[in-house]
């Protein structure tokens, strides 16, 4: 069922002009189905702000359950905002006191950019425990993206994640490795997803607190898995939010990045993402960029519109699937007031297992 244009958030009408299916609220309240309150912490840069709304709002708008979707963007303190991005905050965003007001059916928490090596010390770390120390009491379900992981199972269960000797950077395969868990019914056994990571929490060391695996990568390792309960927490460490422009987003940063001197190296490619021809492109754009860096002269327009009608989308079908399934089973809960029978016999008292 669709979205909900229940505020004059900009995402709304983007959503609309894509043919994405937006409902007035007008329109809305004119139907007997039952809302779904959806909280959306957003902690990206904000040259990503608004491109998560819209990859997050996709994948709740795609949703089959018989549900009305209202996504309450919000956001926390400590985190560096420019004006542009703290005045679309400002003017569109819930605060936090506004959502522990009127509650949330299921929680989502976006990735972030980090200063620090442990993410304990960093300005945001007091903020983003609070939020999750309210939504694991009051929230059915919780659902953490990449940093927002790594960030939770510290916080949880200790884990700390583990610096890679190189950026874990592209589209990999994976694997689901139990069948039965609801979370991943009926979708591909193997399927891709995007990583863009630093760091990482390994399989092993999240089954030996608990911790369940359901998907995972040769290459990229645990994609997904979830808190020992089995439903509470689902922890992202890829990206099935992406769009197919979105790695080229990132390597075009890191490229002027190169060109203004804040990296020394020229990034290497994604892998699994660009093909042969694109690779040709990229290459002979490096020479020139190289050449302008040296000279001091201004580097030529990145060849965007030479790249897009290469890329493909590998992962959105098995990511609208897996939140089609985490969605429907906190639609189960909310709307029956039961329990699923993967939940028999978890202490309600500790329902983390921690």
């Amino acid at each position: 069922m669709p979205l909900v244009a229940h505020t004059d958030l900009p995402t709304f009408q983007r959503l609309l002009e894509e043919g994405e299916e937006i409902l007035s609220p007008d329109r809305a309240r004119r139907q007997d189905i039952r809302e779904m309150h959806i909280g959306l912490l957003n902690m990206m840069p904000d040259s990503a702000l608004q491109a998560t709304e819209r990859q997050f709002f996709r994948l709740v708008g795609a949703c089959n359950q018989i549900a009305q979707f209202h996504v309450h963007p919000f956001t926390i303190a400590g985190l560096d905002r420019g004006p542009e991005a703290q005045a679309h905050i400002d003017k569109y965003y819930e605060t936090f006191q506004q959502i522990k007001r009127d509650g949330l059916d299921a929680l989502i928490i976006s990735g972030a950019n980090v200063t620090h090596p442990k993410i304990s010390a960093e300005a945001f770390w007091p903020h983003l425990t609070e939020v999750f120390d309210w939504a694991k009491q009051n929230v059915t379900s919780i659902l953490c993206s990449c940093l927002a992981t790594h960030a939770l199972i510290d916080y949880c269960y200790g884990i700390q994640r583990t610096p890679l000797p190189a950026k874990r950077w592209g589209v990999y395969s994976h694997k689901v490795l139990d069948r039965l868990h609801p979370l991943v019914a009926e979708i591909n056994t193997r399927f891709d997803v995007p990583h863009s990571r630093f760091n990482e929490i390994f399989q092993k060391d999240m089954e030996a607190r608990g911790i369940k695996v359901l998907a995972a990568s040769k290459e990229a390792g645990v994609h997904l898995a979830v808190s020992p309960d089995g439903f509470r927490i689902v922890f992202f460490q890829g990206h099935p939010e992406y769009d197919e422009v979105s790695l080229l987003k990132e390597y075009k940063r890191e490229v002027q990045r190169y060109y203004r001197g804040e990296i020394s190296s020229y990034p290497p490619f994604p892998e699994n993402y660009f093909n042969e021809e694109v690779r040709l492109v990229l290459n002979e754009y490096r020479g020139r960029m190289d050449m302008a860096r040296q000279t001091g002269a201004r580097p030529e327009d990145f060849p965007e519109h030479l790249i897009l009608g290469h890329l493909d989308n590998t992962w959105r079908d098995t990511a609208k699937a897996v939140f089609n399934n985490w969605l429907g089973k906190i639609y189960q809960i909310t709307n029956q007031d039961r329990r699923l029978p993967f939940m028999d016999g978890i202490d309600p008292n500790n329902p983390l297992g921690l």
